[in-house]
């Protein structure tokens, strides 16, 4: 559903190498929804108009991956290996490069053309696809060989169910429900996304009906999955034979309505049901699959589900302060840092305590005991403590299948009885099922004991988005003071409010993690670094909405403000270095280019300065869009903008 990477050589993937182990193919399935929603978000705030006109103009395209998702029947045989490289499909598209550039890695029409399509059937897809591998009540199955976006977790892939893209899915839902508002117009859509939308509206519909009349069964759960699974089955499929679409046909948006609604009523029933009784929420989980039936198994807590269920929009302001008390009393809390670690840390079993098979459940099968009548070992030994252990030459579950199979000639019937219980009982002793991956084993990078400060910035940005969300709805004033107080509270714990002993580094650096026997690590321009501007932005105020700029420094400090008068050096939008004084009680920053003065004062007003040196006051901390839109562009139309307002305007402490 998507490439690797866009360079300036044109659309990038994976390619599978046969000598190569650490080759690797698939999809980070969290990625496709919550960055792409950031940034229609930002489009949006700053360009109102584009995305509703994209809507319907085909300039879009797809790219070719030569990847093939297995039909869902083997999906479901072998979870954990569900993506094939097309080996003939990425020799054909290297031809086509060669002849036609880098447009010869896009889908292509039945004339050789590149095939494009409209912004709506672009963001469809992403969601369809989601659903189509939707658990209720238990996340996004984890089936595309990735997990998401800690790859420290990626034995989750398979039998893992994914809550946090879920919750993301949720944002994404609110957002296309918004920006399809009023739509009346049908729009041209490609066949084989309309007959797959068509069938997904028909699955989700009975779903919710199922949702609301009271709770679902582990056999409806299995039908549910099994119906959405396969109507993206049948989508890859069409589109994999042609090695494309068949072309556009005309689309009613009330069906698109219809899914997105029922699409967020099963989302927000399964968020309800992963809340946990402390207030946190369940990250990932785990798929229980027996025949026609699937349930659901918790695991542990993880910071990851957090920020998701933050930022999904469907956690109310006094939820919200729960669940980060409730976070900041759990066992992902680090007290040292005053930071958080992305899961509990715990202590792992070691080999020979796991590896401990009982007499009861080793009489329970046959073959077992004649094997060890005979003194053979291969599955199963008895130590000189009498305990009964299975082979230490067993890796996993597919190194047991292997010695079944060589046991078949001199156990007959037994061999085969016995395949089914010592799949049982290997993964009662093992339980694998719930291994996570090095996330589980290591004590660096993102493992045990390891803080991971991408996922804290990304936790200070979601919280700041939720003291905004409280403050627009007209929340609770002290709910709000509180969802402040635990923002600030979870900044003091990143690295530049720390000394260089206590972090471990220069704490000015961005560094990506700090496990728990030392200082910060790995040092580089991380992904939290993104999310600390982003959220520094916030803290000043300046809040994009429509196209128009407004102030709310409602999380800004009073002992941010200079004391006495100073002088501020900046970069004009000239690319010259200039210098203004800051007053008393004042403070500045540059945004586009353009200094912003803030000054304690008694009347609220702000001030916009022009190039020809005219000044225009303003009453409102707020610019219409015209004015904003000159900032933007960074047009040098804007030199300053001076604004003045009362104490009780910040945030207090």
């Amino acid at each position: 559903y998507n490439p690797y990477r866009i360079t300036k050589e044109g659309i990038d993937w994976e390619v599978e190498e046969p000598d190569n182990p650490w080759s690797y193919i698939g999809y980070w399935g969290d990625h496709q929804i919550i960055y792409l929603q950031k940034l229609l978000e930002l489009s949006r705030a700053f360009h109102p108009s584009r995305l509703q006109e994209l809507l319907h103009q085909p300039v879009f395209c797809y790219a070719n991956v030569p990847y093939r998702i297995k039909p869902f029947e083997d999906l479901l045989a072998n979870p954990k290996s569900t993506v094939t490289y097309d080996e003939a499909l990425a020799e054909r598209i290297e031809e086509r490069v060669a002849e036609m550039g880098a447009d010869g890695k896009l889908v292509l029409d039945e004339d050789g053309e590149v095939y494009r399509v409209n912004l709506l059937e672009k963001l469809l897809v992403p969601l369809l696809s989601k659903l189509g591998n939707l658990v209720v009540d238990g996340g996004i199955w984890l089936n595309t060989q990735r997990p998401e976006w800690n790859d420290a977790n990626n034995a989750l892939v398979g039998h893992g169910l994914s809550m946090v893209t879920l919750y993301y899915m949720r944002r994404y839902v609110r957002f296309l429900q918004e920006l399809l508002e009023g739509e009346q117009e049908p729009v041209p859509l490609s066949a084989e996304v309309v007959e797959w939308l068509a069938d997904t509206v028909e699955l989700l519909g009975e779903l919710r009906q199922q949702l609301e009349a009271g709770v679902i069964s582990d056999a409806d759960r299995f039908r549910s999955m099994a119906g959405l699974g396969r109507a993206s089955a049948r989508y890859r499929q069409a589109v994999y034979e042609r090695e494309g679409f068949s072309g556009p046909t005309e689309q009613s948006p009330d069906d698109i309505l219809r899914l997105l609604e029922d699409a967020l009523a099963t989302i927000d029933h399964s968020i309800a049901a992963n809340r946990r009784d402390d207030g946190m929420y369940h990250a990932y989980n785990l798929m229980v699959l027996q025949r026609d039936a699937l349930g659901v198994d918790h695991l542990y807590p993880m910071l990851e589900g957090q920020v998701a269920a933050l930022s999904a929009g469907a956690v109310a302001p006094k939820d919200a302060v729960a669940l980060l008390e409730a976070l900041f009393d759990s066992d992902v809390y680090r007290a040292d840092q005053r930071s958080f670690m992305l899961y509990p840390d715990r202590e792992l079993p070691r080999f020979l305590d796991k590896n401990r098979v009982s007499a009861d459940r080793v009489a329970a099968i046959p073959l077992l005991e004649r094997m060890l009548e005979r003194g053979d070992d291969r599955i199963v030994e008895r130590d000189a403590e009498g305990c009964y252990r299975f082979s230490a030459e067993f890796h996993n579950a597919g190194d047991l299948d292997d010695a079944l199979e060589l046991l078949g000639d001199e156990y007959g019937g037994d061999a085969k009885a016995a395949r089914e219980p010592l799949h049982a009982l290997y993964e009662q002793v093992f339980n694998h099922r719930a291994f996570t991956g090095r996330s589980g084993t290591m004590f660096g990078f993102e493992g045990l004991g390891s803080i991971y400060w991408h996922m804290v910035a990304k936790l200070l940005l979601a919280v700041e988005e939720n003291f905004f969300a409280a403050l627009d709805a007209g929340a609770d004033r002290a709910v709000c003071r509180r969802l402040g107080q635990l923002y600030y509270r979870v900044r003091e714990g990143i690295g530049f409010n720390k000394t260089p002993a206590e972090y471990g580094a220069f704490p000015t650096d961005p560094y990506s993690h700090t496990p728990k026997h030392a200082g910060a690590r790995q040092p580089g321009m991380t992904g939290q670094v993104k999310e600390e501007v982003l959220s520094r932005f916030g803290e000043l105020g300046v809040r994009v909405t429509d196209g128009t700029v407004s102030f709310q420094p409602a999380l800004l400090r009073a002992r941010e403000f200079v004391a006495a008068a100073r002088p501020f050096c900046f970069l004009d939008v000239d690319g010259n270095w200039q210098e203004l004084e800051v007053p008393a009680r004042g403070l500045a920053f540059t945004w586009c280019q353009v200094p912003i003065v803030y000054a304690l004062g008694e009347k609220k007003s702000l001030t916009v300065t022009r190039d020809d040196g005219s000044e225009q006051m303003i009453e409102e901390l707020a610019l219409r869009a015209d004015v904003a839109g000159e900032l933007f562009r960074r047009s040098g139309r804007i030199r300053k903008l001076a604004l003045i307002f009362g104490a009780d305007e910040l945030f207090a402490e």
